[in-house]
Order: structure tokens, then C-alpha cells, then sequence
């Protein structure tokens, strides 16, 4: 919320309660028509935060689109949402499985025994260890007579026939276990070579903000934010990315309207995982001004002065009171940044009574 709005809703506020305190000129101790009963605060010295809620949206990172390697029909696919692993089947066309396994280079080749100097072997040797293949292999960028081995192993436990030989049609790599985002393929479609069967995303989520340009200065990389989830849990967050400005029609008058796609990364979830279900609202709290070390007071300890202004009124021992006008700063938290001579922290000050 900016200074101009919150100090809107402060005048408001001090109208309304105008006939509950008479108004008076700063540091003279005088008596106060009370109308509505009153407590007491302290004057709290340190940080005062601005926030500005916005919203946006929980999804997945990492979306990619599951193609076939070869051509046949589809005798089984997952379930939307359901998580796949490393050595789990993604799909199965003329009832021959295609799994994962962990890599960023796609198998673009068929690898057998003499295949060299490629980061494709070196992931599946990695695979194949990690799913328990491959005792004697030793795992680099070598296509050895051992792997060729685990691969035969790894096939004979599949149910496939033991060729030695890894292609496209038995094997996808991706970064890590993924989620299925949506299925495109149903079981009996025939389908040709490199044809869409499913997306899929990973399994971690972050929050995407399309912040308007405008409020772009609110947002930057390693800033710490809060995100209330559906349900209510708040959890918190961090900025991970702050796109360039984006240029777009506008959905709701002609034109175009600029953007700023910020990503937050979010704590406290499982596997980074904070809540189950895809393009969800979020409501997300930015820091929009912080004052450090400041003396502040609760907002409706305001009072309006009739020359100007604002006061507060200050209780002294033994209950006598007296107007004080001070400087108001910072807004932030249902609190305002307070300055006057001889002001300090611990001092207390009348507020209504809720």
C-alpha cells in the first residue's frame, strides 16, 4: 500500500473519530473529552515494513512435452498428477514400456557397445546404477562390453528382448522425477514417430507473478516474500527470477499493457512442493518500503491537530496527558513512523479502546 493511500485511510479514520477527542496544538498538556473508551501503547523503536498484496498463480516448473520414439499404438499411459521416477514408465506403445531416466542431453541416438565421447552414455550408465545394474561397469562417457551387459540385465527384467542396444523407443531422459501435467495420447491411438503422448512438469513449484511495470521496483532477485496458499497456510518465499518487461495486448480494452513474470520459490513444503494442486491462487506479500530503527506508533494513535497536522496524545505517570505534534513518516504493519523533540521509545501513548 503506498504513503498517499494509507494516509488517505488515516484521515478517514481521525474524522470518524473526531468527536471522540478534541483537537489541540503540540505540547500542551490539556484536558481530553473522551467519548469512547481508551487504552494505551508503547512507542516502539525499530524496522517498519510496507507491504502490497498481489496475486498469482502456483504452478509447476520444468513443463516438457513426452513424445514417442517409434511408431505404434498406446496400451497404457498414466494418470494426470501422477509422479513418475527415475526407472518408472512414462508410457507404453505395442505393450513396450518407455521409462526415465535422469539426464538434460535427449537420446538422440541408438547406443550399443562402441559408442564413445557422449553424455548420452555417461547418463545411462548413471542410470543403470542407480537402478542397480552394472557392478562391473565403470560409469564415464564409454559405451563398454559391461554396459552393454547392465543394459541386458536391465532389459531381461523388463521383459524386453535382451538386444544390448538403448534407443528412443525405451528411453527418455529428463533433469529429475517429473509430475504428468496432462495426457494427449489414450490408450488404442496409433501414433507415428515423435508424436506428443503427454507433458509433464517437475516436481517442484513456484509462484509466477505478471506484476504490472509499474510495480516492477517492489520485486528483485534473493527478496524474501510470504505466500498465502488456498486454505489460508502462509508460507514463505523467495524471488529466484525477475523477467524483462514483456509487452502484451490487453485482455480488457485495446491496447497494450507491459509486464514484469517473477518467479518465487517457495519454503517449507515437501520436495519443495507446498501444495498439490496446479494453477492455484496464491496471495503474495511484497515488501514495498522498509525504514530501519524508527520510532512508530499504532495508527489510530493518531490524532488530527486543528492547525495541521497530526499529534498524539502522550500519558504521563500518574495519568496526566498531554498533546504532542509529531512528524508521521513510513506506514507499514498498522503502525506509522513518529518523530517529535524528546520522543522515545517506551513511552505510552492513548489509543481506543477496541
Amino acid at each position: 500500500m503506498k504513503r498517499s493511500v494509507v494516509a488517505t485511510a488515516v484521515v478517514a479514520v481521525l474524522a470518524a473519530a473526531a468527536g471522540a477527542a478534541m483537537a489541540f496544538t503540540g505540547g500542551r498538556e490539556t484536558p481530553v473529552a473522551q467519548a469512547v473508551p481508551v487504552a494505551t501503547a508503547e512507542v516502539i523503536r525499530g524496522d517498519l515494513v510496507d507491504t502490497v498484496s498481489v496475486e498469482g498463480t502456483l504452478t509447476f516448473t520444468g513443463e516438457r512435452r513426452i513424445r514417442t520414439g517409434a511408431a505404434g499404438m498406446i496400451t497404457w499411459v498414466p494418470r494426470p498428477e501422477a509422479t513418475i521416477r527415475q526407472g518408472g514408465a512414462l508410457f507404453a506403445a505395442d505393450r513396450r514400456w518407455t521409462v526415465l531416466m535422469r539426464g538434460e542431453v535427449p537420446l538422440y541416438r541408438a547406443l550399443r557397445q562402441g559408442v564413445t565421447d557422449g553424455p548420452d552414455v555417461l547418463q545411462l550408465e548413471r542410470g543403470l546404477k542407480a537402478l542397480g545394474y552394472g557392478d562391473d561397469m565403470t560409469v564415464d562417457r564409454h559405451f563398454s562390453y559391461a554396459t552393454a551387459q547392465a543394459v541386458r540385465a536391465w532389459q531381461k527384467d523388463r521383459g524386453w528382448k535382451r538386444t544390448g542396444v538403448v534407443d528412443a523407443s525405451q528411453v527418455v531422459f529428463l533433469p529429475g522425477t517429473v509430475r504428468v501435467t496432462r495426457v494427449t495420447a489414450a490408450v488404442g491411438d496409433l501414433m507415428g514417430p515423435n508424436a506428443e503422448v503427454l507433458t509433464a512438469s517437475s516436481t517442484r513449484q513456484v509462484v509466477r507473478l505478471d506484476l504490472d511495470v509499474d510495480r516492477q521496483d517492489l520485486v528483485r532477485q534473493g527478496a524474501q516474500v510470504s505466500a498465502e496458499l488456498p486454505g489460508g497456510k502462509t508460507v514463505k518465499g523467495k524471488v529466484i527470477r525477475v523477467g524483462p518487461v514483456v509487452r502484451k495486448a490487453s485482455a480488457s480494452q485495446q491496447g497494450e499493457e507491459s509486464t514484469v513474470d517473477v518467479e518465487i520459490a517457495l519454503s517449507g513444503g515437501k520436495k519443495g512442493r507446498a501444495f498439490d494442486k496446479d494453477q492455484a491462487p496464491v496471495t503474495v506479500t511484497l515488501e514495498s518500503e522498509r525504514r530501519e530503527d524508527v520510532l512508530s506508533v499504532p495508527i489510530e494513535a493518531l490524532l488530527a491537530l486543528r492547525d495541521g497536522g497530526f499529534g498524539i496524545e502522550v500519558v504521563e505517570p500518574g495519568e496526566a496527558r498531554r498533546t504532542v505534534g509529531v512528524r508521521t513518516g513510513a506506514y507499514g504493519g498498522g503502525r506509522v513512523e513518529v518523530s517529535a523533540p524528546g520522543l522515545r521509545a517506551g513511552t505510552k501513548v492513548r489509543v481506543p479502546a477496541s
